[in-house]
């Protein structure tokens, strides 16, 4: 099983539609089975097409250029959480090749606040594989020390949500660097989930941040944001940072990760 978590930061970046290309062109080719993505953007002004997804989402628009170039079909499962950069609704999808017995979003901010830039929701599908139900989930999480919205608080409420007798995924941008110790990547792991990163017998340095990006004014290190986490010890042959520029073009600015399992 082939997985990829991509912070976006889609309709910010300069030559939006070659970088969504891009991405989806790794797609088509790696066959990923499942695909979770933040800072999904859609103008407020755009045409509803779907549930509450707009014309312009990124994430409608990558899945139909996957579903161009690729001979396995994806399909699309998005969740809004807050008005960014003014103008747009931001929030968390999946894709996946595989058929989706269920989808569903948990509020994990202290805020229910749509306008409000630090609520956040989560978003999980249970999607089949090989005949075994797996829960999925993509995450777009606050900072360790935020007056309004503490990580920890955020991760309690999405930790509750997990169904501890089914192997769960918690893929993508958690906003606390796990190169840091004592504050939130070791909440997680103390909470007793594992790093993919960490069980993988072959891995990269795991770098996804490099320099100040949005959220992280003042940061002049190399970050380690972006995760996909598992609930339960499982055979991971590889982890490896991609779309940095030595492992594809940069899309975004933040990395991705995929991982095999």
């Amino acid at each position: 099983m082939n997985l990829l978590t991509l912070n976006c930061h889609s309709w910010i970046e300069e030559n939006q539609l070659e970088k969504l290309g891009i991405i989806a062109k790794d797609i088509a080719e790696k066959g990923y089975d499942v695909v979770s993505l933040q800072e999904v953007n859609q103008l407020i002004e755009g045409k509803m097409v779907m549930d509450s997804v707009k014309e312009d989402n990124f994430a409608l628009l990558l899945m139909n250029k996957i579903n161009e170039i690729s001979k396995e079909k994806y399909s699309m499962y998005y969740e809004k959480s807050h008005i960014g950069y003014d103008k747009y609704e931001e929030g968390v999808a999946i894709l996946t090749k595989h058929k989706v017995k269920d989808v569903k979003s948990y509020l994990v901010s202290r805020a229910d606040d749509f306008s409000f830039w630090k609520t956040r929701r989560v978003l999980k599908a249970t999607v089949i594989v090989e005949g075994k139900e797996i829960d999925f989930y993509s995450c777009h999480l606050g900072w360790w020390d935020d007056e309004d919205e503490p990580f920890k608080e955020q991760f309690d409420r999405l930790y509750e949500t997990i169904d501890k007798n089914r192997l769960t995924f918690l893929m993508g941008d958690f906003n606390n660097n796990a190169f840091l110790r004592n504050e939130g990547y070791d909440y997680i792991i103390e909470k007793g989930l594992y790093d993919t990163y960490t069980l993988a017998e072959v891995k990269d340095s795991g770098v996804t941040v490099k320099g100040k990006i949005a959220g992280w004014d003042e940061n002049k290190n190399d970050l380690r944001l972006d995760l996909i986490l598992v609930n339960s010890i499982i055979p991971v042959k590889s982890s490896s940072v991609i779309f940095n520029g030595i492992n594809k073009e940069v899309v975004s600015d933040h990395f991705g990760v995929c991982v095999e399992i």
